[in-house]
């Protein structure tokens, strides 16, 4: 019995053998590394040739040129608006200066003239008359000031006097004249405003 039986093993062996040989070979994937699953290192980028190498630079020196003409162009429409800006300026001064012209040549005769002290003020006044209206052709006018309510957007206050005649927190005196162009304020006009003792103590 002992011999049949190995018989029998040695007859399993060569089957199993057969078995084996007949199992299909695994080959390893293409671009993987035998034995690994890892894929294989790529190849190193190919050269680059010299026609397109002379495409690339004829293309890098175009924009090259383009960006110095537009920085050029910049440069010069900055010059060209500041010129532009400095002769508005110059031109709206002049029409200004222009219009006080005539005024400054009345003050050069009241001052030449030998008048009595009566007649200079009175020339002095009808100057000072011109001065106003060329001002209010500019649209300049005088901000409303004695007698009016105090209004700090438009009156500085240097103190208080004390009038029993005014009401209490209004303009009194006048120091210097404050002005507006239209809705602007040039500068607040210069008061003293009166401290009505009757009505504080109400």
């Amino acid at each position: 019995m002992r011999e049949k039986e190995s018989e029998l093993i040695v007859l399993d062996k060569p089957e199993e053998t057969a078995e084996r040989a007949s199992d299909p070979v695994v080959e390893p994937a293409a671009g993987t590394r035998q034995g690994t699953q890892e894929p294989a290192a790529e190849s190193s980028e190919a050269p680059v040739g010299r026609a397109e190498f002379d495409a690339v630079k004829a293309e890098r020196d175009q924009l090259l040129d383009r960006l110095a003409r537009l920085q050029a162009e910049f440069e010069n429409a900055r010059k060209r608006a500041e010129r532009e800006r400095v002769s508005d300026r110059d031109y709206a001064t002049g029409n200004v200066v222009e219009q006080f012209l005539p005024v400054l040549d009345n003050f050069e005769l009241a001052l030449k003239s030998a008048g009595s002290a009566e007649q200079l003020r009175s020339g002095v006044e009808l100057i000072v008359k011109q001065m106003e209206e060329v001002l209010r052709q500019m649209q300049v006018t005088p901000i409303p000031s004695v007698g009016e309510p105090f209004d700090p957007r438009f009156h500085e206050a240097l103190g208080s006097v004390e009038r029993l005649d005014l009401p209490d927190q209004h303009v009194a005196e006048e120091i210097r004249r404050g002005f507006r162009l239209r809705d602007r304020l040039l500068r607040p006009a210069l008061v003293r405003v009166a401290s009505n003792s009757k009505q504080t103590g109400e």
